[in-house]
């Protein structure tokens, strides 16, 4: 009798915890899916959180909160992989960003962790223009960001979460570092276009500069330490150093990744984009 693996994924209420979770249980594994709003719950800083959910587990998709470029997080990252090498799970697939130097450091502590890594660097992601970040912006019929004329390849949060599955599963993605973007390199306005197309509604794209955006963020009440971070990813990251599409996403699954027109299609059926009440 064959024993599948038990699987804990962090950050389970956010965009690819929740469809990693989903997507292991529909395959009929065991998972526990885990964030500070659970019981039993999972807090970054609070390091007595982490035995309870790393107990009876053999594989961990980690996602870290804030954000991996942030100080610090690569102690972090050190400190639970050796908790998770203790408790036995040696299979870890983590999600980093594409582009970002700052993560490097605890994409390095991983891979010297003694642990049985996969490293997934993924580009921004569709879902932030329909669940969160842009969405009110877009509803409100203005998007309005520092974004200029650099080309993104936006990827889609379910290819991200069917690679983290893919990598789980399979040890041939072992000690492998996956670079994850969408087919197509578009700018913030050309995006912003599509979605308003598929919506049916007027929705402008309007460039501004890092300190407009910034201080709007701080008005909507946007934390200081999401901020700081939504200013790196505009002003170091999105510098055109990721405006070429990767192959890895199909390397990975087998086929290519959706393009944002067809998310965008989907999206807009939900009524998501529609007015505000």
């Amino acid at each position: 009798m064959t024993v599948k693996p038990r699987f804990l994924v962090l950050g389970a209420t956010a965009k690819t915890g929740r469809r990693v979770a989903e997507q292991l249980q529909n395959l009929g594994h065991s998972v526990r899916a885990v964030s500070r709003s659970t019981t039993p719950s999972f807090d970054w800083t609070k390091p007595d959180t982490w035995d309870d959910v790393l107990r009876d587990i053999d594989a961990v998709y980690v996602t870290f909160q804030p954000d991996l470029a942030v100080p610090g997080s690569d102690q972090i990252i050190a400190d639970f992989a050796a908790r998770a090498l203790n408790h036995g799970a040696k299979r870890l697939v983590m999600l980093s960003g594409r582009g970002e130097d700052a993560a490097q450091n605890a994409e390095r502590t991983l891979r010297n962790s003694g642990a049985d890594w996969t490293v997934l660097r993924a580009n921004w992601f569709f879902q932030n223009f329909s669940e969160d970040l842009f969405l009110p912006y877009l509803q409100n019929g203005v998007l309005a960001l520092p974004a200029g004329d650099i080309p993104e390849p936006f990827v889609d949060a379910d290819d991200i979460a069917e690679c983290a599955v893919t990598a789980l599963l399979d040890p041939a993605h072992t000690g492998k570092t996956y670079e994850l973007s969408g087919p197509d390199a578009l700018t913030f306005e050309e995006a912003t276009a599509i979605i308003a197309s598929s919506a049916n509604r007027d929705i402008a794209f309007v460039p501004i500069t890092l300190d407009q955006l910034d201080a709007g963020l701080e008005q909507d009440g946007v934390p200081d330490d999401v901020r700081g971070l939504i200013r790196y990813l505009f002003s170091e990251v999105l510098d055109g150093r990721n405006k070429t599409p990767t192959g890895d996403v199909e390397q990975i699954l087998g086929r290519k990744p959706k393009p944002l027109r067809t998310y965008a299609h989907e999206a807009a059926q939900t009524g998501v984009w529609g007015t505000p009440d």
